[in-house]
């Protein structure tokens, strides 16, 4: 099921700029018994992003009203909720009247196997490097190309990549944010002038915040990262995977990996804001 701007159709306007420049905006949601998960946070980093881009935040009773459409009955699935600023001329300067294109398209459910959460992935390190832009850096724009050339170095034996920025700062997975355990401390990578500050990503800081699990954010290098007791990586659809093979070096599922995906087995379970059902 596709709603563009409210409609249930598939086709989008040839002047749309997120087609020409990737001028817009993305939430990629889970949806469990027909009601999108985490929805509070996908919303909120969604006009954080619109803040930035200076792109119109919808109005959002509009917009409870479409996602409700597309996820009412979905057993489990996943939303692709985009905002783009809508169509205008050829060139880059946006047009004076901005009318955004919404576009929410409900997606089957990923067939990943349960062993990637109960035994680990592998993982490698990718050769495509993340460009440096303190001013888009943690937003989850339309542009990516840098993931799409890092994701297209493997094709079955890795479940993720892991990217690098031209600092040569270890930042997130291809579709990830990545998390590392060092003498009972949780790290994860500062993005600040590279990468997407998940809505996974922000839970699990708050979870172990509250929970006195000591967690910082951190300029992590290669070195760093293979030195590290326990390895994980989240996004809001897998929720959290463990590495167990990253360059060849096996790492184990350890307790905190494991306390971190039982609290946050918790902490969904408990989530009822935007409950649309």
């Amino acid at each position: 099921m596709i709603l563009i701007n409210g409609e249930l159709k598939s086709t989008l306007a040839i002047t749309d700029r997120g087609l020409h420049y990737g001028d817009g905006l993305f939430e990629t949601i889970e949806v469990v018994l027909g009601r999108p998960v985490f929805l509070r946070q996908h919303l909120a980093r969604l006009k954080t992003g619109c803040q930035t881009l200076k792109i119109p935040y919808p109005d959002e009773t509009l917009l409870l009203d479409e996602l409700k459409q597309v996820s009412t009955g979905c057993k489990q699935g996943v939303i692709k909720l985009m905002l783009t600023r809508g169509s205008g001329g050829r060139g880059y300067r946006q047009p004076e009247m901005l009318k955004p294109t919404r576009i929410i398209a409900l997606h089957p459910y990923p067939d990943y196997p349960e062993n990637f959460k109960t035994q680990g992935i592998q993982a490698r390190f990718c050769t495509s490097r993340l460009g440096l832009n303190p001013l888009l850096a943690g937003i989850k724009h339309n542009n990516r190309l840098e993931q799409v050339l890092a994701r297209a170095e493997w094709q079955d034996e890795f479940q993720e990549g892991l990217m690098l920025n031209l600092h040569e700062h270890v930042i997130e997975g291809t579709m990830s944010n990545l998390f590392i355990v060092k003498e009972q401390i949780i790290y994860t990578p500062e993005i600040s002038v590279s990468g997407i500050k998940g809505v996974m990503r922000q839970i699990i800081i708050r979870i172990a915040e509250q929970n006195n699990i000591p967690i910082q954010e951190a300029l992590l290098t290669k070195d760093l990262v293979l030195q590290a007791d326990e390895l994980f990586v989240s996004n809001s659809v897998i929720g959290i995977w463990p590495i167990r093979l990253l360059a060849n070096k096996s790492y184990p599922v350890g307790k905190l990996t494991q306390k971190i995906m039982a609290l946050i087995k918790g902490y969904k379970a408990k989530d009822s804001a935007y409950d649309i059902t």
